[in-house]
């Protein structure tokens, strides 16, 4: 998997792909529009920030790149690469149980706060890509 050298792009089937977690300096694409919606993106090797509408999606730190990021009714699923092991934050519905998968193996059930924001860690140094799910 590569880097998104455009910083955000559409994917067939409703996918995006996003971030640069290889980049010196912040970079940003503002108003994206891809499937009826409005997409924000900042990037570089210390953070990845993905926005949709005005509403927080995703968030890593340090910085990754992601590719097939996709949101269903029950959760998101996306593969994601890094320089290190990285912190993973993902906008989903408010005080909801969901199960993580990383590379198909469950590390178990985890509960979104009054936000909808789920944490976690995925560790990246070395994996290459890393496949991530996150189910009702």
């Amino acid at each position: 998997m590569a880097v998104v050298e455009e910083l955000l792009r559409g994917e067939d089937g409703g996918a995006i792909s996003f971030g640069n977690h290889k980049l010196e300096e912040k970079a940003k694409l503002v108003d994206y529009e891809f499937g009826g919606d409005l997409w924000k993106v900042k990037t570089y090797k210390t953070m990845t920030k993905l926005e949709k509408n005005g509403m927080f999606v995703y968030e890593s730190v340090p910085g990754t790149s992601v590719n097939n990021f996709k949101e269903t009714q029950d959760g998101i699923r996306f593969m994601v690469e890094g320089g290190e092991d990285a912190q993973i934050t993902v906008g989903l519905q408010d005080e909801t149980e969901y199960e993580v998968f990383i590379n198909d193996e469950s590390i178990g059930k985890m509960r979104t706060n009054l936000g909808g924001k789920l944490n976690l860690s995925v560790e990246l140094a070395g994996a290459g890509e890393v496949s991530v799910r996150v189910e009702k």
